[in-house]
């Protein structure tokens, strides 16, 4: 089923206007849901929308609404809302570009969304625009209306494609300034320099591949329900005690030959050695098969 577009608008940089698709870059559909159920029956939790000297409401029964003054609310449709909106609304307007580290990571707080032409009019000025970028090693800023709210974004080449991240304006972050009094002043020797130089530069990754995190605790997860379902009582697997290492420098030496004999490869993520299994039973019987599960609503 072809992908829905999250947002169609136009992508502008002074009068150049190029017609786009936004769609979200997050996947969906992979996550294990867990339902909240009665403890005792075993019954789905529900939550019911209700309002007073009514009950339970529908969704066409419900209107936005702005409290003024206590207990008195102004009601705002949908349609007034769309009346306020300017073409200019339905534009990503970049402002200029910038080089990539102009801008701290801390401020990629929101969503990614790739970028398409919408329709052959807007491949190649697209395109150009998309080459361009990535030849010149710039990213855009821009501003554009994202769910009724002004958003400042980040417009990059990713990849062959033009990819837009939601920003964090400054106002909305925290300054690491604020943290700095939790640092204390403390002199390394020369020696412990040298170490944790050579340690960082023993663990640069050689041909990165970040496909190779795995959400490793949505595995255990399947496994410990699969095990459930089967009627298994569950223990955990303790990761192997690390050696208590006090010295600082005792801890840079064995960190440094462990980094050079790894030799730049990735290690394995942590977390990967926690493995679940099967309880031993007392007397050694096989597990008992899975009792009858009741209806769950």
């Amino acid at each position: 089923m072809a992908a829905h577009a999250s947002w169609k608008g136009f992508l502008k940089l002074s009068l150049v206007s190029v017609p786009v698709k936004a769609y979200t870059a997050a996947a969906s559909g992979n996550e294990i849901t867990l339902h909240q159920l009665h403890a005792r029956t075993h019954a789905r939790i529900q939550y019911k929308k209700f309002a007073p000297e009514v009950g339970e409401v529908s969704g066409d029964e419900i209107v936005k609404g702005y409290e003024y003054d206590k207990g008195q609310y102004v009601i705002i449709d949908d349609e007034e809302i769309d009346k306020l909106r300017t073409e200019s609304d339905k534009s990503i307007r970049i402002d200029g570009f910038i080089p990539p580290e102009a801008l701290s990571s801390v401020y990629l707080g929101g969503k990614t969304y790739y970028l398409t032409p919408d329709g052959p009019v807007g491949q190649k000025p697209y395109k150009l625009l998309q080459v361009g970028m990535e030849e010149n090693k710039v990213c855009g800023i821009a501003e554009v209306v994202i769910s009724q709210k002004e958003q400042v974004v980040l417009i990059q080449s990713i990849d062959g494609l033009l990819a837009m991240t939601v920003l964090n304006r400054k106002d909305e972050v925290k300054s690491a300034s604020a943290f700095k009094d939790e640092i204390t002043e403390s002199e390394a020797t020369e020696a412990e320099k040298n170490l944790a130089d050579t340690l960082i530069k023993a663990s640069i990754i050689k041909d990165f591949d970040f496909s190779l995190y795995k959400d490793l605790y949505k595995d255990k997860l399947t496994k410990l329900i699969q095990m459930k379902i089967e009627g298994k009582e569950v223990v955990q697997v303790q990761d192997p005690e690390e050696p208590k290492i006090i010295n600082l420098m005792e801890a840079l030496k064995r960190s440094v030959a462990e980094a050079q004999a790894a030799g730049g490869a990735r290690p394995a993520p942590k977390g990967a050695k926690a493995e679940l299994k099967q309880a031993p039973s007392e007397k050694g019987e096989k597990p008992a098969a899975a009792s009858k599960k009741k209806k769950v609503g």
